[in-house]
């Protein structure tokens, strides 16, 4: 399954978070969100984002702050997005390390080049040793090829099954929300569907399904596939 790109949007402003999550997901990305500096610094230490999407105007520490933070510790490049739009603002965005600017209100199709463009620019990681498998109890899932093992033996999976299972497991240990898997199995229309196909997931890789081990709900979130 070819990987998305992983963006991270911090902004304090609860609706415009969530369109932005939901239109960001629907056109090929996977998406974490954050209210504020400290959130996103939390999630960052967690995850492997390529692109962060920064609000300026936030409360506490502002988004010029987490800008210079993430810049100087070799953090994802930044796009800011401010209500601000003079001259001198845009300045101080990009002195602080910014890679773009883009005032509010905005059309979010703008934003969307502006991300490819900057991921288009940015340098590629150096290539590391991959995880290759993930081990689940008895239950081996090989990343690569998208297939269960039980010891050394085959486990089917329905294609809905395995496709929300190598979702989970490019980001083990990570919460997808809901609305995201929905959107990326071909869902969104009824996010329900998401959740019956984790309940017949678990029925094959849990001991029990009703207190599951490692497909996790996190409650007002999403799931998370916790491996050993």
């Amino acid at each position: 399954m070819e990987d998305l790109p992983h963006i991270l949007v911090v902004d304090d402003d609860t609706r415009l978070r969530e369109l932005l999550r939901k239109y960001l997901a629907e056109n090929g990305h996977l998406v974490t969100t954050a209210a504020d500096a400290a959130e996103a610094r939390a999630k960052l230490a967690a995850l492997a984002v390529d692109l962060a999407v920064v609000d300026v105007m936030m409360p506490g520490e502002d988004g010029l702050s987490l800008t210079r933070w993430l810049t100087g510790n070799g953090g994802p490049p930044v796009l800011l997005l401010t209500a601000m739009g003079e001259t001198e603002d845009r300045i101080r965005g990009l002195e602080s390390g910014a890679d773009d600017y883009l005032p509010k209100p905005f059309e979010p199709r703008e934003l969307l080049l502006r991300i490819s463009s900057i991921l288009r620019r940015a340098p590629k990681p150096p290539e590391t040793t991959a995880v290759r498998e993930l081990r689940l109890g008895a239950f081996t899932w090989d990343l690569a090829r998208g297939a269960l093992r039980r010891d050394d033996e085959p486990v089917h999976l329905t294609t809905a099954e395995s496709q929300l299972m190598s979702i989970l497991a490019e980001v083990a240990g990570t919460v997808v929300e809901r609305d995201d898997l929905a959107a990326r199995t071909g869902n969104a229309a009824n996010p329900r569907t998401v959740d019956v196909q984790v309940t017949r997931l678990r029925r094959k890789i849990e001991d029990d399904s009703r207190m599951p081990r490692y497909l996790q709900t996190v409650r007002g979130q999403g799931y998370m596939l916790r491996p050993d």
